[in-house]
């Protein structure tokens, strides 16, 4: 790999790691977004949850719209949306103007991130591309882990603004650093849109699709008030508080190297068995939840299954549609997003109707539904489920 190449994807993974830090860091901060604006937590988790929705929404359509133009000037432009976004964040006087901040970039989303992995792919040797593509899907994971204890502190220590700032900061760093160093990208091969969209022909690709969605609810619903659960539950605050957020993140790194060797080994046993043992975590979590020690450890397993499930879904989806990579990758990204939408709302529903140390039922819930699918998978298309394993 070339230092040129090297150094473009470094750019990248500081791209994704902007956009997802933006996306998940929210998050660890809910309950002062809450205070500031003096509305309910499950009010500011609207932050969290139209923000997915604007992913999901866009996921399988505007990466297609954005596919024929130079990808240089496409990174720009969503770079660009999200450091405005995050700027009139910094500044929002109400809660109204703050979630319009977070929604029009949030539909740019899934553009930079399909993006991302086409232009890793595809910018080395074709034997080269596994590892680059993994490159910058550690960005990814390391925003969407990282970004919610990062976010927290940096609230804790100084101010909520101080911490749209930080999300402002990293987009422009990936701004200034695509603009000069990242030469002009232009699309040497075009899929046709009729292509790529009769994927969506086939049953398989929509249970696929479900388990993703399934998944993804089964998460947020507790992750996206995991900074609320350990406040109200545990009774963790301040820098006690940062350091549970920084375990589930290291914990998650480690999980997603877990991941890849189990799914290598047998993707299919690890995909069946994965909601039955997240599952289990989340009775232990109900169990644990009031003392310290305990709900650290069930942190800790919180963490490394979070990863894990990222990675089943994007196998799972990937699996179903092998000839339409690009699409099904924007396809995970919808259907992931629809379920942390799907997921913080049933979270806040069950926070809102039963207290909060209740939310982990929404996630058992889903953790069925997902089992469900991807048994039936297994069942109906047992000879397609084999395809990468």
């Amino acid at each position: 790999m070339s230092n040129q190449n090297r150094l473009l994807i470094y750019i990248l993974t500081i791209g994704v790691f902007g956009i997802l830090t933006t996306e998940m860091g929210i998050i660890g901060i809910l309950p002062s977004i809450a205070e500031h604006f003096d509305i309910s937590v499950a009010k500011a988790g609207l932050l969290v949850s139209l923000f997915a929705l604007a992913v999901a929404i866009s996921g399988p359509i505007l990466p297609l719209l954005f596919s024929r133009i130079n990808r240089k000037w496409v990174m720009l432009l969503v770079l660009g949306i999200f450091v405005v976004g995050n700027i009139v964040s910094i500044f929002a006087t109400n809660f109204t103007i703050l979630l319009i901040a977070r929604v029009i970039p949030a539909f740019f989303h899934p553009v930079y991130c399909a993006l991302a992995l086409t232009v890793a792919a595809t910018s080395v040797r074709k034997e080269e591309a596994p590892k680059a593509v993994a490159k910058v899907i550690f960005g990814v994971n390391a925003g969407m882990i990282l970004g919610v204890p990062i976010t927290n502190y940096i609230a804790n220590q100084t101010s909520l603004e101080m911490s749209f700032l930080f999300f402002t900061i990293v987009n422009a760093l990936a701004f200034i650093a695509t603009l000069i160093f990242v030469p002009a990208l232009p699309v040497k091969e075009r899929m046709t849109y009729g292509a790529q969209i009769s994927v969506l022909k086939k049953p398989v690709v929509w249970l696929a699709i479900a388990t993703v969605v399934f998944i993804g609810s089964a998460f947020s619903s507790i992750n996206s008030f995991i900074t609320e659960y350990l406040e109200a539950v545990t009774n963790v605050t301040g820098n006690l508080l940062t350091l549970a957020l920084f375990i589930f993140g290291l914990a998650s790194l480690v999980g997603t190297i877990a991941a890849g060797n189990f799914l290598t080994k047998n993707a299919l046993k690890t995909a069946t068995i994965f909601p039955i043992v997240l599952g289990a975590v989340h009775l232990l979590s109900f169990i644990t939840g009031k003392s310290l020690g305990p709900m650290m450890i069930t942190i800790l397993f919180w963490g490394i299954l979070f990863a894990i499930g990222n990675n089943v879904s994007q196998y799972w989806i990937t699996s179903a549609a092998p000839k339409s990579p690009d699409l099904a990758n924007g396809l995970f990204l919808s259907g992931s997003n629809l379920g942390i939408t799907i997921g913080t709302t049933v979270g806040g529903l069950f926070i809102s109707g039963m207290g909060t140390q209740y939310v982990v039922l929404g996630g058992l819930l889903f953790l069925i539904l997902s089992l469900i699918s991807i048994v039936l998978r297994n069942y109906m298309f047992k000879h397609k489920a084999q395809l990468t394993s």
